[in-house]
């Protein structure tokens, strides 16, 4: 109860310096909004889309690697319509809900936990990388250089075998089951090139919106804003965190008050993207369930239909 009340305080706090950011710069800030053009909004709206697309190529690869193979548009419902938890206060929702749909579509909880975490891992090794190579000569991130030292740790991490080992370590803190096989390297390098391609994507909106950026700043900006958000762990989609990051880099480039305005309609893209790819996916993959497509199990002996309440075997799931 306690740590539930410290996430909700900090989350306030943190949209409470933007509110305050935003009320001092008011009207700069609504000008800046209004200036912008409606092929630009439109454009960054759709870009955030078609980098969440990408984002769910790596994810589904990272599935396919562990064992299970799933038609793109379940892997799309399993991914966009939980990951919807993330706007509630408390780490766990947006896992507990696609660990939920994943058991709906064959996914035993231990292998979608696993891809869960290997995807979050590998975007924050990607985001950082990509932010160190773009943003290094910005003296506002200089000030963030150990984030950089994370790089050859994650590295590190994306070894077959160390991955295994703290994955299963991670299951058993979490009472799962252990992993039944390691995840192959070539399936850590195509989520990696499939993560890199989504960010990249990710750049353009931020781009179109502070063109005088340059694409490659934006990119990095976007890159840096949401690793320090998402590794602000107790605010809830790092709510706040990410916008005062993005400011702090975009603003000395552009002003504060279109930095703001930038941070602002970034955050607005994102949550329509989000409300939007799991709208698409949910009408899509409840036509791909109850037409009981066959999906592969890598580990098994052959492939199997399955209904929502049957696991890969055949058999309920545990």
């Amino acid at each position: 109860m306690l740590r539930r009340l410290l996430r909700v305080v900090l989350a306030l706090v943190a949209l409470g310096f933007l509110g305050y950011g935003l009320a001092k710069n008011w009207h700069e800030t609504t000008s800046a909004v209004a200036a912008m053009s409606p092929w630009a909004l439109l454009g960054a709206f759709g870009s955030v889309l078609l980098g969440q697309f990408f984002m769910l190529v790596a994810w589904r690869a990272i599935l396919a690697g562990l064992g299970t193979r799933v038609p793109l548009r379940i892997a799309g419902r399993i991914m966009f319509v939980g990951q919807l938890g993330k706007y509630i206060p408390g780490a766990v929702w947006a896992y507990a809900a696609m660990m939920d749909l994943g058991r709906d579509h064959g996914s035993p909880p231990r292998r979608t936990f696993a891809t869960i975490s290997l995807g979050l891992v590998i975007n924050i090794g990607v985001a950082i990388l990509i932010a160190a190579a773009t943003l290094s000569r910005l003296e506002a991130v200089r000030q963030a250089w150990y984030l950089i030292l994370l790089v050859p740790v994650i590295a590190v991490c994306l070894h077959p075998k160390v991955l295994t080992w703290g994955l299963n370590l991670a299951l058993r803190v979490a009472r799962k089951e252990p992993l039944e096989s390691v995840l192959p390297g070539r399936t850590v390098v195509v989520a990696v090139a499939w993560t890199a391609l989504g960010w990249l994507v990710y750049g353009v909106h931020i781009w179109l919106l502070a063109g005088q950026a340059g694409y490659t700043v934006s990119t990095g900006a976007y890159a840096f804003a949401w690793a320090t958000g998402i590794l602000t762990v107790v605010v809830p989609a790092g709510v706040g965190i990410r916008e005062g990051a993005l400011v702090l880099v975009l603003g000395p480039i552009v002003g504060t008050p279109a930095a703001l305005a930038v941070a602002i309609v970034s955050r607005l893209a994102f949550t329509l993207a989000d409300a939007a790819a799991a709208g698409i996916s949910f009408v899509l993959g409840r036509q791909a369930a109850s037409s009981a497509p066959v999906y592969a199990d890598q580990n098994g002996s052959g492939s199997t239909a399955l209904t929502p309440d049957r696991n890969l075997s055949g058999s309920p799931e545990a």
